[in-house]
């Protein structure tokens, strides 16, 4: 079989398996399915064997080597080398190519009206329907094709931010540990109320703020307030019987450590008399003992009359006898025992001056917290009237603040009677009641731009009338087309809407409607009428607010309006709505 040119490839082929079975608008057939993918064929080849295969596919299948094809095994048709696939055996297929693309299609995304042919499919909508789900390449979570850049930009919990204010990048995950940290984060000064201030320099500024809360200097006795470093003094003059008053305290809890130290050291100080007394009794007993023995052959002892010097007459002194037990003391240690003594007498003088010490502290103690507390007593009675006129005053704000919040109520409801009233008005200036309506819409570009992206697809104009108790009518137009002109042509619409007149007027609605989009250098009008469809419900007496809107949706090709036009100046359009009066 004699091989035949290729058709030119189109800008969109690339190498994809084939289209799936889910565009197809009308009954699929078995001859437009590729062997390999069962999928519709894109680009078909045929190979020798007769089946067809997508470009692709056949590529994919040969590229290890020849191989045996699976729809001949199938049919039971299976004959060598025929059927078996090998690359150069296979031959664009032309004819199915032409006859796949001409099949009708549609989109299989939800919510998307195109249709077209496989063709346009392939060309201007595969891949760029703004319907198509598509994961995030990030969080990997399923979005539309129109949401991906909102999603980029706003919901994804895995995309990256630059901090406004130290531009480092971070993750959105990560936002609130990166405010704790970031050194150039805008804290509030808690003193002056300063705002805007870099964390690196909040340090520096809390040094020098006058209004920065600061502790008190009595907090080491018990004043627990934080005072603004300028109001300090004041604070200390205010507080002043409070402060006395944790003196006080402190104070009487120190005469309590010395009254529970004191006796004590006068107990030890006793004891310690008693045993030196009882020392120098025994001492002194031992003294009088040895003062009582006389000398072998010298001298007599201090205190002892010697026979030489004393009278005839006297009787001599009985002999003393000591006890068996008894050991004369050497000097030294009597000297060693004087020292002791003498020691220990200084000690309780010592313990004793300390004691009347002490005894004249507690009395100036004593007499320190008689005086705090005749201030204490003054500066309470103080403290009741002020908590009384605080009470009085709280009474009175909270009357103010229930008033204001009144007058705020008030405000907010006259607010929104007078935007009411604007746009009344607003649409009074624009109304007509000739059944004649131009609408001047500014802006253009922009308008079109929210049309293209979704944000605002749709526009209504301000009501008009047939006359002054006659049909309420409006426009409403999509900048980038609606239905068969989505994309293509300027959409325009006539609306029926409820009006207060409409139970004396003629249902259906039977006027001739004539819609233009004015040229306005006053050359070509784009103009488009209708005839009302009696049995349509839009034309029937209204029971809503407006009914469905009818009209031309392929009124105007946008090709006309790009580049340079009359139809657009100054980024403004002008439509113009008549409707025929004849009859009524």
């Amino acid at each position: 079989m004699a091989a035949q040119e290729p058709s030119p490839p189109s800008s969109m082929e690339n190498n994809k398996p084939g289209f799936p079975k889910k565009i197809l608008a009308n009954k699929l057939e078995d001859k437009h399915l590729c062997n390999c993918c069962q999928n519709i064929l894109r680009r078909p080849f045929q190979a020798q064997c007769g089946h067809r295969f997508c470009f692709y596919c056949f590529n994919r299948t040969v590229g290890s080597g020849p191989q045996k094809c699976n729809a001949c095994i199938k049919e039971d048709i299976f004959e060598e080398p025929t059927s078996i696939l090998v690359q150069g055996c296979a031959f664009p297929d032309n004819a199915a190519r032409r006859e796949v693309e001409n099949l009708p299609a549609v989109c299989f995304n939800e919510g998307c009206s195109w249709k077209g042919s496989i063709k346009d499919y392939e060309l201007s909508h595969e891949g760029k329907c703004e319907f198509m789900i598509l994961p995030c390449p990030l969080c990997k979570e399923l979005i539309r094709l129109n949401e991906q850049e909102r999603h980029n930009e706003r919901e994804c919990p895995e995309r990256t931010l630059n901090c406004k204010y130290c531009k480092e990048p971070f993750h959105f995950r990560n936002i609130k540990a990166h405010d704790e940290i970031c050194p150039k984060y805008p804290m509030i000064c808690e003193g002056c109320a300063k705002k805007k201030i870099p964390r690196e320099k909040y340090v520096d500024h809390i040094k020098f703020c006058s209004k920065f809360r600061t502790p008190c200097r009595y907090h080491v006795v018990g004043c627990d307030l934080s005072v603004e470093k300028e109001k300090i003094h004041d604070h200390e003059r205010a507080c002043a019987h409070e402060h006395l008053n944790l003196l006080l305290h402190y104070i009487m809890g120190m005469k309590v450590s010395l009254e529970g130290l004191q006796p004590q050291s006068l107990e030890l100080a006793g004891h310690k008399a008693h045993e030196l007394h009882q020392a120098l009794r025994d001492l002194e007993t031992r003294v009088s003992q040895l003062s009582a023995i006389p000398g072998p052959t010298g001298p007599p002892v201090q205190g002892v009359p010697s026979s030489s010097s004393s009278s005839s007459s006297a009787a001599p002194p009985p002999p003393t006898t000591l006890p068996t037990s008894f050991t004369p003391l050497p000097s030294s240690v009597g000297a060693a025992l004087e020292l002791q003594l003498h020691s220990e007498k200084t000690k309780v003088a010592d313990l004793g001056r300390r004691c009347q010490e002490l005894e004249v502290k507690a009395g100036t103690f004593e007499d320190v917290v008689c005086v705090l507390n005749r201030e204490v007593e003054r500066f309470a009675t103080t403290m009741e009237a002020s908590n009384r006129q605080h009470r009085l005053d709280q009474d009175k704000i909270e009357a103010l603040s229930n008033k204001v919040r009144q007058l705020e109520r008030q405000v907010g409801v006259k607010d929104l009677t007078v935007a009411e009233m604007e746009g009344r008005l607003r649409e009074m200036s624009a109304t007509t009641f000739d059944g004649v309506f131009i609408w001047r819409i500014s802006d253009f570009t922009k308008k079109r731009q929210d049309a293209i992206a979704g944000r605002a697809p749709a526009m209504f104009s301000p009501a008009f009338y047939t006359s002054k108790y006659g049909y309420k009518m409006c426009l409403r137009i999509y900048l980038n087309g609606d239905g068969t002109g989505r994309g293509t042509h300027l959409s325009l619409f006539f609306v029926v809407m409820r009006g207060t007149s409409d139970a004396l007027l003629k249902w259906p609605f039977n006027q001739k409607v004539t819609l233009m989009l004015l040229d306005q250098s006053n050359r070509e009008h784009i103009i488009d009428a209708f005839r009302p469809d009696i049995t349509s419900s839009s034309f029937q007496r209204p029971v809503s607010d407006m009914n469905i809107a009818s009209g031309c949706p392929l009124f105007c090709p946008l090709s006309k309006l790009e580049g340079k036009n009359s139809y657009i100046r100054d980024d403004t359009i002008f439509i113009k709505a008549i409707v025929d009066l004849t009859g009524l």
